[in-house]
């Protein structure tokens, strides 16, 4: 993971598989904090009541600073070791895996278990997707209303992304602009307003990389 960009999933997920009767169901959720993460997993623990474990692991920051992993009574390291092992290696982060097992009555192994809840987290991530996740300076650009609606779609067009658009006297867009493109962003403005636009940049932002 670099410092101007990461993997992240696309959407929460959800997965499940059976090994030797039990049953190992992996949901994935997208989140921002240790907080966030922990009430999913204490979500989980209330929602499937009745399963013998929510075993979990969560990955967290630009550069996935944050990692914890529980394997909530499973012999130790052969659940949420596992799991996080699985979505370091996909290089994803700000998401939380939480495995709930419903157990089948046959004893798999250590080997067995490392084994169902790594493939459960690996199906989750199949299912989620990922997408990459971009550090952007953010610009304002304030255009009459007459010029707002063009100006905003020949920038997006230009690959620009748009992230806002606020409404008063006049139209200010929000344009963010990753590091790399920022020396090509006042040229391209001055060309789409015929000169009489001038990007302020404003500050940064993480934002789901759409192209």
């Amino acid at each position: 993971m670099s410092t101007t960009s990461y993997l992240t999933i696309a959407r929460d997920g959800a997965a499940e598989l059976e090994v030797k009767r039990s049953r190992f169901l992996c949901t994935l959720t997208r989140v921002e904090s240790e907080e966030d993460a922990r009430a999913v997993v204490e979500r989980a623990r209330k929602e499937h009541w009745d399963a013998r474990h929510r075993c979990s692991a969560f990955v967290l920051g630009p550069g996935g600073g944050i990692a914890r992993s529980s394997d909530d009574g499973e012999p130790s390291g052969t659940a949420g070791a596992p799991m996080l092992e699985v979505l370091v290696g996909h290089e994803v982060s700000d998401v939380v895996a939480v495995v709930t097992r419903w157990f089948g009555g046959v004893l798999l192994g250590t080997g067995g278990l490392v084994r169902a809840y790594g493939d459960a987290v690996r199906a989750g991530l199949d299912s989620a997707g990922t997408l990459r996740r971009v550090l952007v300076s953010e610009h304002e650009l304030v255009v009459p209303h007459a010029d707002a609606g063009r100006v905003d779609n020949e920038l997006r067009a230009r690959g620009v992304q748009v992230l806002d658009a606020r409404y008063g006297a006049e139209v200010t867009l929000v344009l963010g602009v990753p590091a790399d493109d920022q020396d090509a962003l006042t040229p391209l403005v001055a060309e789409v307003t015929a000169g009489a636009g001038r990007p302020r940049e404003v500050g940064s932002r993480w934002v789901d990389h759409l192209g």
